[in-house]
């Protein structure tokens, strides 16, 4: 068919030509690029699988960073109690069953016949020395004790039954928790990170086996025969490192990847109409927002318009976190600037999620802002660095850079600092920055209030991603009573979206967008795309 080959050499052409400019791929010949796509042969046992993720994955220690890539990468080789259907519905993993005895005390039943990747047997035993692992980690950049702090015991009477005692009665969030936390082997749950990520710790009940990690360049995974469910398609996958989007774009378009996530929004329409390659979307459960420092007086990033530092914080005020808001041209942001790889974002959850408050994003108003700047003491404005990753998100510099253009329309002189995420996590939750960005997803309003709006408190576990410290007593005891409402979903979630509307009254962070969770493959692969944005190989499938 002439007429298809004509256009899958100029989509080629063009196509490398931009990621070569992008990427810097100088080294990367046209001839590779029309290489064959239709993947390698033999039996779905047999088969490789390639796939480009956007993100590094900064270890493979499944507690010591809660970031989404290295939860879904977890997951290939540790599973955790309870799982996450593409639509963020929990579906049993480890544990068949999990049901309150009193109002403090639940029974997690284990699933029999399970074995790690060393042939001995999965029990009760390792789910509480994996439960109680994350709270011994020491300089973890995000850590994972907002799902533990809530247990207060736990037992095991006997090897396929835990029995979690809680501090609160009545918690209503005990699956997210037992969803969030990988179960590792008692015998390695003593071990630290180093030994995860040089792969003497990596053994696992998953789907695949570790076989290697290469810090920012690749992961391999190798299938588990005996695994308990059903057998993954590939005998060997391999997670190929490519944050810059030229570079993923180009590996697709060679052959060198079969899939790749996070699609960059300029290739998304092309890509849907060549005959190579299929698309599979979905609306992301991550809303993209910035967080502010809103607990110190003097502000590292924050001068007056003559570069002078401020005494003050402006953030402490909400009219000013207000008039940041107002300043946000949303709609403009996701059809121009992600070129509709985006939807408008009105709080802390997306949408289609549990507890989001049905409320429209605030409306750009810079007269408005304006008006409000000046109400609190600021006429003229003042200076600030905004602070963003710079291979995290889609599109996330661009991003930044548009942000704070539209600040400074409305006086707040905005400079822009982006960086990897791999210096730029730990600066941030070491309160680094006066204004930064961050993505969350989660699969329910008051759990995403609770880790990022949530005063800090080590007791709790909330507030464990709450960089900016805002502090609000009324909505901690919205959240509190919404994760302790276990009479309906019903009326849970309408103590959620109550928790959800006071944090947008408060402006605490201010919501930007939920992205669409994008993926492309070559012809002859299938993937249903999920809401969390994970890339999970084993739910990959020859067409």
């Amino acid at each position: 068919m002439p007429a298809r080959r004509s256009a899958r050499r100029e989509f080629l052409r063009t196509g490398l030509s931009r990621a070569l400019a992008l990427g810097g791929l100088a080294g990367l010949h046209l001839r590779a690029a029309t290489a064959s796509a239709a993947g390698t042969s033999g039996s779905p046992a047999t088969r490789t699988l390639r796939i480009g993720l956007a993100a590094d994955v900064t270890s493979m220690d499944p507690h010591w960073n809660n970031s989404g890539p290295n939860n879904a990468m977890a997951l290939h080789i540790f599973e955790s109690l309870v799982l996450l259907d593409q639509d963020a519905r929990y579906i049993p993993g480890l544990a068949t069953s999990w049901r309150p005895l009193d109002p403090k005390v639940w029974e997690i039943r284990l699933r029999a016949g399970v074995r790690w990747h060393d042939g001995t047997p999965f029990t009760s035993a390792d789910v509480k020395a994996s439960l109680e692992r994350p709270a011994r980690l020491k300089g973890s950049p995000g850590p994972f004790t907002g799902y533990t702090k809530t247990f207060t015991a736990i037992d095991t009477p006997d090897p396929l039954t835990v029995r979690l005692t809680t501090s609160v009665a009545n918690y209503a969030n005990i699956a997210n928790d037992l969803n969030s936390v990988a179960i590792v082997p008692q015998k390695v749950a003593q071990l630290g990170q180093t030994a995860f990520d040089s792969g003497e710790a990596m053994i696992g009940t998953g789907p695949f086996r570790f076989v290697r990690y290469a810090r920012g360049q690749e992961v391999v995974l190798r299938r588990n025969a005996d695994y308990w469910g059903s057998a993954p398609a590939w005998e060997t996958v391999t997670f190929k490192i490519l944050t810059n989007n030229g570079t993923r774009t180009a590996a697709l378009l060679s052959g060198s990847v079969d899939a790749i996530e996070s699609v960059p929004s300029a290739d998304v329409a092309r890509l849907r109409r060549h005959p190579d390659f299929r698309l599979e979307q979905a609306i992301s459960w991550r809303v993209i927002f910035w967080q502010m420092d809103q607990w110190r007086d003097a502000s590292p990033y924050i001068t007056d318009l003559a570069g002078t530092p401020l005494g003050r914080n402006p953030f402490k005020d909400v009219r000013i976190r207000q008039a940041v808001s107002k300043a946000l041209r949303r709609d403009v942001l996701c059809t121009r600037l992600m070129e509709g790889l985006a939807v408008p974002a009105s709080s802390l959850v997306s949408a289609p999620i549990f507890g989001h408050p049905g409320t429209p994003p605030d409306a750009y108003d810079p007269e408005g802002a304006r008006r409000l700047l000046a109400a609190a003491g600021y006429p003229q404005g003042f200076g600030l660095t905004l602070h963003a990753t710079n291979n995290r998100y889609l599109n996330d510099s661009q991003v930044a850079q548009a942000t704070a253009q539209m600040l400074s329309r409305i006086g707040i002189r905005t400079r822009v600092e982006v960086m990897p995420v791999a210096s730029y996590f730990s600066k941030a939750r070491a309160g680094a920055f006066s204004f930064q960005m961050l993505g969350w997803g989660s699969s329910a309003g008051d759990v995403a209030l609770r880790s990022i709006l949530g005063t800090p408190n080590d007791k709790t576990g909330y507030g464990t991603w709450n960089w900016g410290r805002f502090s609000n007593p009324e909505l901690d005891r919205l959240i509190a009573r919404s994760l302790s409402t276990i009479s309906s979903p019903q009326d849970r979630e309408a103590v959620a979206r109550e928790a959800v509307r006071l944090a947008n009254a408060d402006h605490a962070v201010i919501p930007s967008h939920s992205q669409m969770a994008t993926w492309a493959m070559r012809h002859g692969i299938r993937y249903r795309a999920r809401t969390d944005e994970w890339s999970l190989a084993h739910q990959f499938f020859p067409a």
